[in-house]
């Protein structure tokens, strides 16, 4: 790590933290049923939440207008200290984001002008801030479909809102440990480089069925494991759910289920693969210590995947499921950039 790079890098985490934090804040916000609280955008004027109680009435009125509302919350004696509750999970969410907004682009143009960024990591910079601009698009564009006919969002918009964070987050990582390990290494191993990426690929379609099983709420059926009920590794219902087998794969409970689950021994055979791989070859030591972690955090995650179901999405472990799954990332992101670079 070169000494002028140190604040860039520096900047460039505080992004990462922030976006880790941006998630987790938006996973309690799905499983507290808080997304849909805030029925309206605006830039600046929400930027805090009601500060008086004829506004907190006036925001509680209008939310009354809503599917949500009517459909569901009129039925549960739904009162104004309930939605002062999840108003605050989905403000804080938008407010974290406004903060991240703040953090990229102030420092960036700071960076600019003082000159201490070259042109490879300006360009790549660029795409960061158009990355989270991209985004908060996304976040409207999911929340507007809950707000209109039906009382849910679309899990079709939740999961690529969701992926497009871990994305996002990944390659802010991969921008910051281009700083870090400025040199090209002589221990590049592109046959271990490319079982990393098929691994990457694979984690991130268990990343997009993790955003279908929690937009569908298909977590909270087939609470079995390792079959998906007794007797059955199969659920007839797979199969049978939707008109055609696509939508039983992407829109029906039991079918999304099935591939996530299914999924994950694709995922952890991947990285084990990469595992066994990597003892033939003389490894240094960043890259080893990145294969390792990568074998400890998948099975952590493959654990916490088998209690989340068998619990039926308790609150605690939905979200340190989800916690782990970043983790998993940043470790797949780092092994994957010191086997290339």
């Amino acid at each position: 790590m070169k000494k002028e790079n140190k604040s860039v890098i520096i900047w460039l985490l505080s992004g990462c933290v922030l976006l880790f934090l941006m998630v987790v804040v938006g996973g309690i916000t799905r499983l507290t049923n808080s997304g849909l609280s805030m029925t309206d955008w605006h830039l600046v004027t929400d930027t805090f939440p009601p500060l008086t109680d004829a506004k907190w009435q006036a925001a509680f009125d209008e939310y009354k207008k809503f599917p949500e509302y009517q459909k569901i919350n009129i039925h549960n004696d739904f009162q104004l200290s309930d939605y002062k509750f999840i108003y605050f999970w989905e403000w804080f969410h938008r407010f974290i984001g406004r903060i991240i907004g703040l953090v990229f682009f102030v420092p960036f143009v700071y960076f600019l002008v003082r000159k201490k960024l070259d042109a490879a990591t300006i360009k790549k910079c660029i795409v960061l801030l158009g990355m989270g601009a991209f985004q908060g698009f996304l976040g409207w564009f999911m929340v507007r479909s809950g707000l209109i006919d039906n009382p849910d969002v679309s899990h079709f918009r939740l999961s690529l809102h969701l992926t497009f964070a871990f994305i996002t987050f990944a390659y802010t990582l991969w921008v910051a440990l281009d700083l870090i390990y400025p040199e090209r290494s002589i221990y590049k191993v592109t046959p271990l480089r490319n079982i990393a990426r098929f691994a990457l690929v694979a984690l991130l379609i268990q990343i997009i069925y993790g955003g279908f099983v929690a937009g569908l709420n298909a977590g909270l059926i087939h609470n079995h494991w390792p079959l998906m009920s007794d007797g059955q590794f199969i659920h007839d219902s797979v199969f049978i759910e939707q008109p055609t087998m696509l939508k039983n794969f992407t829109e029906g409970k039991s079918g999304v289920q099935f591939v996530h689950r299914t999924f994950a021994y694709v995922v952890v055979a991947l990285i084990l693969f990469l595992y066994y791989k990597s003892r033939k070859f003389a490894l240094n030591t960043t890259q080893k210590n990145g294969v390792t972690i990568l074998v400890v955090f998948v099975f952590i995650q493959f654990l916490l995947g088998v209690f989340t179901l068998l619990y039926s999405v308790p609150l605690a472990l939905g979200l340190i499921h989800q916690i782990m799954a970043f983790f998993l990332l940043s470790a797949m992101t780092y092994t994957l950039h010191r086997l290339s670079k």
